[in-house]
């Protein structure tokens, strides 16, 4: 059964799973919704498998993919969509998300999400992929948005203009990274709120908050610490203006425990019920 994410939840991580399946067949009340790192389960049949299926019979799951390459130039993998389209199955997971970037490139792969062209041509080139791998995989699939470090020389829409204009042509949600839009202001300069005011509210289905690093030169999107206290502003702002969406704490690197991660995820709760007054 997909059920659908509310209110706050949190990334599953490899350190929390012994703690949270001690709480089953019951699920853990603290705990709102588990956003999977879907490459780091596609060993369909292998015991961890077993686990984060035994996981998903009680919260919600939606899955979140780093390699779908949406807007690279290879064709796209349909034999990793089909593992991603089985691990959807077996989860009940809601939707999937990936980004609006390239992650590799003939047999070379990237460990950062690499950044595009911002153009109408290539909004067009990537709004045909994300229809296809939607189509495909039979769940919805949410695009969301980078921090970057470099820019391509070629633009014509900013950031926001360009998701909402993929949006709108591949008919698909968006997943809002309030914290990438942070990084990409420190690194770039740009207006963070405005560019998140420029997507369309009503496609907007799930939101991230992390932590970024700061560096002598700018900022770093680690997902290491908790969340700055200019994110949680946007995050209000943004609450406040297009109403509740599922949130996730996002927190892959310097993991802290589950408690110290729950803390994160009442803040978020807590904003979603009463941005005004969080």
């Amino acid at each position: 059964m997909n059920r659908v994410p509310e209110g706050a939840g949190i990334g599953l991580r490899w350190p929390h799973i012994p703690e949270i399946t001690e709480h089953l067949p019951e699920p853990d009340s603290r705990i709102g919704w588990l956003e999977l790192l879907a490459d780091n389960h596609l060993h369909h049949g292998s015991l961890d498998y077993q686990r984060i299926c035994y996981i998903a019979e009680h919260y919600p799951v939606v899955l979140h993919s780093v390699g779908m390459n949406l807007a690279g130039t290879d064709p796209l993998d349909f034999a990793y969509l089909a593992r991603l389209k089985q691990l959807a199955r077996d989860t009940g997971a809601a939707w999937i998300s990936d980004h609006a970037c390239f992650s590799s490139a003939g047999n070379a792969h990237s460990h950062d999400l690499l950044p595009l062209p911002m153009t109408r041509a290539y909004a067009r080139y990537l709004a045909e992929r994300v229809r296809i791998a939607q189509d495909y995989m039979e769940i919805p699939l949410l695009l969301e948005n980078v921090s970057v470090y470099v820019r391509p020389p070629h633009t014509e829409l900013s950031e926001g203009e360009f998701l909402a204009e993929v949006a709108e042509l591949a008919d698909c949600q968006l997943l809002l990274d309030i914290n990438n839009f942070q990084v990409n202001f420190i690194n770039f300069g740009d207006d963070a709120q405005q560019e998140i005011q420029k997507l369309p509210a009503g496609r907007i289905r799930q939101i991230h908050l992390g932590g970024y690093e700061k560096t002598e030169w700018g900022a770093l999107d680690t997902h290491g610490f908790p969340v700055w206290p200019e994110v949680w502003d946007l995050f209000r702002e943004t609450i406040a203006r297009i109403g509740s969406r599922p949130t996730l704490i996002e927190w892959d690197n310097n993991v802290p425990s589950l408690t110290r991660l729950l803390e994160e995820s009442v803040m978020a709760q807590q904003v979603l019920e009463s941005p005004e007054a969080a």
